[in-house]
């Protein structure tokens, strides 16, 4: 008999708001960048390739590093990029709302088809040839596009919906991230990738004893970068590596009391001394996951994402330029990947989940949000083109694929927000809740069954 419970909806984290919140800012400052690179691109070309191909070093003694203006932003920044990665995935993981492992099971298989689908889709259409290597471009969502879209539907985007797809594109990032090491390394240096081992250690014995301070992390952090870099493993992954690594669980019941005692302290007489112990004190009480975090995370949105937006969107949209990616293969290997591909894909594996009941999502997500959010989840714009430029090194097919990954990520985001907007209400419910479930009627002569 079925009875309404008289539990809350279930609800996102203070964190994940802000992580949210943060992400949606991101995709405004990261749409006008995409603008103004496509205006300046096809304003004055020349200009854009020159400003980017700039280099720029610094030396010290007799040592020098030296790279191009768009190389330090897709070499060196971007490390802060994926490193907020690794940190919001091992917050989430160890504390957040992804620590109870029946929530990522339908996102976790929705992600699973959102990886294979596009990937095979694109070799139907380039399978073979030069081409063939752009098969990682549209595997991966776009998760700053992807809330801010959902962030204007507000109200009428329940909030497990938004915690779908953030979990979603976290096990896209995963198996992006994945697919970059595994499949676009092509030169290893065997001693570097030793050393790099050996900094990831360091940073398990940093965690496993318990330090607590932000700086040991960091310089391990760049050391492993450097090992990275050397090791021919894009070093961008250095950063997934020391987010993952930096600790993320409660803290350490003790470093409250400390806080306590040193506050009081402070109260009693303020001096330097007092001041700075208290304030050690209270930085104590937070881990360094969250600390780290509040620190690179709005760098990373407001920032370095916009600037490698500037650098890598700027595409000749002339009619030259689009006669030839709507005949090419690569363009429309990308383009139907992003957009068929992931609405299939996550579709599928999420549905599977769903109606063998292996897992079920909570709260009033319909399966018209589901197909909705599945084709915005084809919003591939950062890490497509960063893998874009791993994959390719002749420029025709890198004007290709970016042609393919603006294409299909707006026809993604428009096709996603229509289906929101007029199927949301109409589908049902992907699981039956019982805090959905309708009164029981009383008993009486209604209910025999053959009166009916």
């Amino acid at each position: 008999m079925a009875r309404r419970v008289n539990t809350p909806l279930p609800y996102l984290t203070a964190g994940l708001r802000r992580f949210l919140l943060t992400e949606a800012g991101s995709a405004v400052l990261l749409l006008a960048a995409t603008v103004a690179a496509l205006v300046w691109a096809n304003a004055a070309g020349a200009s854009y390739d020159a400003f980017w191909g700039v280099q720029a070093g610094v030396e010290a003694g007799g040592a020098h590093f030296t790279l191009d203006l768009r190389a330090w932003v897709n070499d060196v920044a971007m490390v802060v990029f994926f490193a907020v990665v690794g940190l919001e995935i091992s917050r989430e993981v160890s504390v957040g709302e992804l620590h109870d492992l029946r929530s990522i099971v339908v996102p976790a298989c929705g992600a699973l088809g959102g990886l294979a689908v596009p990937a095979i889709i694109y070799f139907a259409f380039a399978g073979s040839g030069p081409a063939a290597a752009g098969w990682g471009i549209p595997v991966s969502s776009d998760t700053a596009f992807l809330i801010g879209v959902l962030a204007l539907f507000g109200p009428r985007c329940p909030d497990q919906l938004r915690l779908f797809l953030l979990t979603l594109a976290i096990g896209d990032d995963i198996g992006a991230i994945a697919v970059m090491a595994v499949f676009y390394t092509h030169h290893v240096s065997v001693v570097a990738l030793a050393a790099a081992a050996g900094l990831v250690l360091a940073l398990l014995a940093l965690r496993v004893l318990g330090v607590w301070r932000l700086t040991p992390y960091l310089v391990v952090g760049a050391g492993l970068w450097a090992a990275v870099d050397a090791s021919g493993v894009h070093p961008t992954l250095a950063g997934v590596l020391i987010g993952l690594l930096v600790p993320a669980g409660e803290v350490d019941g003790h470093a409250r009391e400390r806080l306590r005692l040193y506050g009081r302290a402070v109260i009693e007489r303020a001096d330097s001394t007092r001041v700075r112990l208290a304030t050690t004190a209270m930085k104590a009480t937070l881990s360094a996951n969250e600390r780290l975090q509040a620190i690179l995370h709005p760098i990373s949105a407001f920032a370095i994402i916009p600037a490698f937006g500037l650098a890598n969107a700027g595409v000749r949209l002339d009619g030259a330029a689009l006669r030839s990616a709507m005949s090419s293969p690569v363009t429309l290997g990308v383009a139907v990947g992003l957009v068929a591909g992931n609405t299939l894909g996550i579709s599928l594996g999420a549905g599977i989940a769903l109606r063998t009941r292996i897992a079920t999502l909570p709260g009033r997500v319909r399966y018209s949000h589901l197909i909705g959010g599945a084709m915005l989840a084809g919003i591939g714009f950062t890490i497509a083109l960063f893998i874009t430029d791993l994959a390719f090194t002749d420029p025709g097919l890198q004007q290709q694929a970016k042609v393919g990954v603006l294409g299909g990520s707006l026809c993604a985001a428009v096709l996603g927000s229509v289906v929101l907007r007029f199927l949301g209400e109409r589908l049902p419910l992907c699981s039956f809740d019982e805090q959905f479930a309708l009164p029981a009627l009383p008993e009486g002569p209604w209910l025999d069954p053959s009166l009916a």
